[in-house]
């Protein structure tokens, strides 16, 4: 239902643009619609990598490893361990999706998860190295590394608790 929900609000935004698109200048419909083709062409072989990607990883992965470790019965060790992934996870959003959802088809459950995609969110650790440390200095990513890191493991804790 939330998929239904999700789509007819971008369908909606969708509709919405085009109908304000309407009112602009040939020439930047134009420039629009040629700078929408090169995203779409861009964004569309990533994300068939990505979904042939995570149903590759969704049989290759040891299902009662997964369910062990970030099962039902995994706990606070499953959130810790997800965050753990989650900060060393290479890549971009289809790296890190299509692993979460290989782990999802293959028993993990919400807290892990949830405890994964926000470590690869907020603090991940190649990001930091390759952009954070070169550009904003090394006290600014230590402080910000130690603030963030908590963060993975109390929403996977309170995921957890609610579930």
């Amino acid at each position: 239902m939330n998929i239904l929900i999700g789509t007819a609000v971008l369908w909606g935004l969708a509709l919405w643009m085009l109908r304000k698109m309407q009112g602009q200048d040939a020439e930047d419909r134009t420039a629009m619609w040629a700078r929408s083709k090169a995203t779409v062409i861009f964004m569309l072989p990533r994300i068939f990598v990505g979904l042939l990607g995570a149903g590759f990883l969704a049989v290759l992965l040891p299902v009662d490893q997964i369910e062990r470790n970030f099962g039902t019965e995994s706990g606070l060790m499953g959130i810790t361990l997800a965050t753990i992934f989650g900060l060393i996870t290479p890549g971009g959003p289809f790296v890190a999706y299509a692993i979460g959802a290989a782990a999802m088809k293959a028993g993990a459950t919400l807290a892990p998860l949830m405890a994964y995609v926000t470590a690869w969110s907020i603090v991940n650790l190649n990001r930091s190295i390759a952009y954070e440390l070169p550009l904003m200095g090394r006290h600014f990513l230590l402080l910000r590394t130690i603030l963030s890191v908590p963060v993975p493991m109390v929403l996977g804790l309170l995921v957890w608790a609610f579930q």
